[in-house]
């Protein structure tokens, strides 16, 4: 957690409701830090669904395989997680943690081990001893309140500079139910989903299956459309659960996908989704620009998202941009490296309304004044046209400062 806010933090936060059925703890255990809470628990109501998206890191941390293994039963009544250490690299002693921890958070709750659910961030390779803080669960668990969700969203950050919560309440067939989310993230940050830690919570009586279809699908166009630095965390966790506590209000429970009360819903869960996947952007480390980059006229979707991609992770780019300077070539740069199909004589770029580039040249009406004056803007939009097919799309990044290296130069110590 830095002192130093960034200054693309919101001006103010949204003040989050309580989620019927959910009860919210937070802890200093030391762990890492000090004075300051290091350690969340969310309690749940049985009869809590939940589904969940994890890290493609071939490395993936103790947690993640944890949760794995306990998302094929679909119930969840105890979230459990640390910050300041990730229980990443382990090996023998990270599963033992997780075990522990799990029948520690179990007892607690009165529930099995395979209803706990449980995730880590920080240090990579350090032994996690559970030891530390398992004793504080029971009274974590009997003191939980639900009023909690932005110091829930303080507990789990680490170089974070401010807490990231979003929040909606929408109808749902006869009646109106909330979402709260909470996530964490500024470095070590990549879309591969998932992207960082994050956790959303509703009153709303759905079934594990389509809430997990919902979750699926509901990542490809944010928490997997933003990078910071191209690097894909071992520790990446983004779990949905659902209280259906909403069902006491009348609100009828859902089982199938394709049901047409889900629509609402669904807006209102990619909208959070999108909302705290470009928090996680916009607290990117040392960050002072967020810059959306836009890929159109490609052969195909894939093809697009994957220039966009290798735009919005060129460090060339992306230092650029923090010097505020409208190195256009670079972006040139970035579609030839890609390995996707384009044409150089078809290439046009923008940054904001300046085109730059044009039919594989610089653009006879581009004004160096006009661009240098956009490229000081907090916000920086990047669009390249390959001018081969219909593909397009969008990824979010930031840009690249002296304050990422310092603040990684250092992590550890």
């Amino acid at each position: 957690m830095s002192e130093t806010i960034s200054p693309l933090a919101p001006s103010k936060y949204p003040k989050m409701p309580a989620v019927e059925g959910v009860r919210i703890a937070t802890a200093e255990a030391g762990i890492k830090y000090k004075n300051r809470t290091d350690l969340l628990t969310m309690v749940f109501d049985p009869g809590t669904t939940v589904a969940g998206v994890f890290t493609r890191s071939k490395c993936p941390s103790a947690p993640v395989d944890f949760c794995r293994d306990n998302l094929s039963g679909g119930r969840a009544r105890v979230l459990v997680v640390n910050s300041g250490n990730a229980n990443a690299f382990t090996g023998k002693k990270g599963s033992e943690s997780t075990a522990a921890t799990g029948k520690a958070a179990a007892d607690a709750a009165g529930c099995t081990p395979g209803d706990v659910f449980l995730a880590s961030t920080g240090v990579i390779g350090e032994p996690l001893d559970a030891g530390r803080f398992s004793h504080l669960l029971s009274g974590m668990v009997k003191d939980a309140r639900p009023d909690l969700w932005t110091e829930a969203a303080k507990a789990i950050m680490t170089t974070d500079t401010y807490p990231k919560v979003a929040t909606a309440t929408v109808k749902l067939g006869d009646g109106e139910v909330t979402l709260n989310g909470i996530a964490k993230g500024a470095g070590m940050i990549a879309p591969d989903m998932a992207t960082m830690l994050s956790f959303i919570a509703t009153d709303a009586p759905i079934d594990a299956s389509v809430l997990q279809e919902l979750l699926s699908k509901g990542v490809g166009p944010t928490f997997n459309a933003v990078t910071v630095d191209s690097d894909t965390s071992t520790s990446d966790t983004l779990l949905l659960f659902a209280t259906g506590a909403a069902a006491k209000r009348g609100v009828a429970p859902i089982t199938q996908p394709g049901d047409a009360r889900l629509a609402p819903f669904k807006r209102a869960l990619n909208k959070i989704l999108k909302n705290l996947a470009l928090q996680v952007v916009r607290d990117g480390e040392g960050a002072r620009k967020q810059v959306e980059v836009t890929v159109t006229g490609a052969k195909s979707a894939r093809s697009a998202k994957r220039i966009a991609l290798a735009i919005a992770n060129s460090p060339l780019v992306k230092t650029a941009v923090a010097g505020e300077d409208a190195n256009w070539g670079r972006v040139v740069m970035a579609v030839g490296k890609s390995g996707e199909p384009a044409d150089r004589d078809l290439l046009s770029i923008w940054f904001g309304d300046n085109r730059l580039a044009h039919n594989g040249e610089r653009d006879p009406g581009y004004s160096e004044e006009q661009t240098s004056a956009y490229m000081k803007r907090d916000e920086i939009v990047i669009r390249a046209d390959i001018g081969i097919g219909r593909g397009k799309a969008t990824v979010w990044t930031c840009d690249l400062t002296k304050e990422y290296v310092a603040i990684n130069g250092d992590y550890r110590s």
